[in-house]
């Protein structure tokens, strides 16, 4: 699904962001960050050979057969507008917004990247995913997870009509842990199930860089002594993304400077 990128073209580059989280905490605050990522996008579509968004770009995301989430547009229509410019766009479904089908292939030509990916950019092999779920422990949420993914129990969500389902659901998304991202920007130490996670996998095959989301701090931590995991951080506090310019992987900040 994802074309290796080798070589990178002269002066391009490849952005990576996850966790904009849009639809809560407010409607207002919500639009607010969603023209934000419309800026961003429209500053880094000047040099991007690709962009990944990795996961809980909503909070909450359920297609019907006829009827999506209301709102987000503008964000809708930048990426189309990026991804009919030619510049692929391609988008993994996290933990909030897992209950992507068909729509943004069909209507905007973004494909839907459901698992972590291994893929070449530049000289450099990548690892790129959500992050949910990985790991050692939160037994719990593998459990939903294998719920939640289940064609059954899609099928049967889909039966609410979407006003209530809708509904409900965002009024659940919004006592979601990103309105207490201060609860995840402590640094666990050993206790990083994403660093236990990448060890592993540095273990049964190379990659220069494994790059997740799903955490909300932004972290750079090297894996062994040839590679690095990044993780993106998140859009409602820290505004943080990576870019790769074909030579270094790095992260930074937009209209934002960290803590």
């Amino acid at each position: 699904m994802i074309t290796p990128i080798n070589p990178l073209p002269p002066g391009k580059k490849v952005y990576f962001a996850s966790d904009f989280h849009l639809g809560v905490p407010t409607p207002d605050k919500s639009l607010a960050r969603e023209k934000k990522i419309v800026r961003w996008l429209d500053q880094v579509k000047e040099d991007a050979h690709a962009i990944f968004l990795l996961g809980d770009i909503f909070d909450f995301w359920f297609e019907y057969k006829h009827a999506i989430p209301r709102g987000f547009i503008r964000l809708q229509g930048k990426l189309a507008e990026i991804a009919d410019s030619g510049i692929p766009v391609y988008l993994f479904t996290g933990n909030h917004d897992m209950w992507m089908f068909d729509y943004f292939p069909k209507e905007l030509n973004i494909p839907i990247i459901r698992k972590p990916i291994s893929t070449q950019i530049g000289p450099h092999t990548f690892y790129i995913g959500h992050g949910d779920g990985l790991g050692p422990k939160d037994y719990t949420y593998k459990v939903l997870k294998r719920v939640f993914a289940n064609p059954v129990s899609q099928w049967l969500f889909a039966r609410i009509h979407p006003n209530m389902g809708i509904g409900l659901a965002s009024f659940w998304s919004r006592r979601s842990r990103i309105q207490n991202t201060k609860q995840d920007e402590v640094f666990l130490g050993e206790d990083e199930w994403l660093v236990h996670y990448c060890q592993d996998m540095e273990k049964a095959k190379h990659h220069d860089f494994y790059v997740f989301g799903h955490r909300h701090l932004p972290l750079d931590l090297p894996i062994g002594d040839r590679s690095r995991y990044l993780n993106l951080g998140e859009w409602v506090n820290f505004c943080s993304y990576a870019v790769y310019d074909g030579q270094e992987l790095s992260l930074t900040y937009f209209e934002n400077e960290p803590a």
